[in-house]
């Protein structure tokens, strides 16, 4: 039923549910670029609406009754921003307890702009021997999904590249907050 209700609210709101539930039972998944609010519900409405499960770190001020039951039902984890350092570390570990997981987050770290992507996604998919999966909320084409698996080589920087060739198109809610495909240093 509620599967019905997301695929209905997707109509309603003119997108196109792109991709699917990749058949590998581990995985980071990627979506940019994250500008809006609007990006995680519109996310959170597809990922209910193909039925996968995939968890994610939210800002930890998210959390409030009854928006916190919500998100952690959703699967949503607390991040205390502030002290994001062990994230990572976290991440992994759920990868390592769990025979099937899949982790999901928005590279930029923010719906602000910001001089360069985070590369905690890369160290988690690097640590724990998992692919990355891009996906998209590209409001040009109003099409939201997971499209492409990008297995990860001994060469960082090439591997970072693709994932900046693959997004150089794809446009958010709001342009002018589009972090630059670059990543920290």
């Amino acid at each position: 039923m509620l599967r019905r209700v997301a695929r209905f609210l997707l109509w309603l709101g003119g997108w196109t549910p792109v991709g699917g539930i990749p058949d590998v039972p581990k995985a980071v998944f990627i979506a940019a670029p994250h500008t809006s609010n609007w990006d995680g519900i519109w996310a959170l409405i597809y990922k209910v609406a193909i039925g996968i499960d995939i968890r994610f770190f939210a800002k930890s001020a998210l959390f409030w009754f009854p928006l916190g039951n919500l998100l952690r039902w959703l699967g949503g984890i607390p991040l205390d921003r502030d002290r994001a350092q062990p994230a990572v570390a976290e991440a992994v570990e759920m990868f390592r307890n769990n025979d099937k997981f899949f982790f999901g987050l928005a590279p930029e770290g923010t719906r602000a702009k910001r001089d360069f992507w985070k590369t905690g996604f890369y160290r988690i998919a690097q640590a724990a021997e998992v692919p990355i999966y891009l996906g998209i909320i590209d409001y040009s084409t109003k099409r939201v999904g997971i499209l492409e698996r990008l297995d990860l080589s001994d060469d960082m920087e090439a591997d970072l590249r693709k994932c900046a060739g693959f997004y150089k198109n794809i446009v958010g809610r709001h342009p002018e907050n589009t972090t630059p495909v670059r990543f920290e240093p």
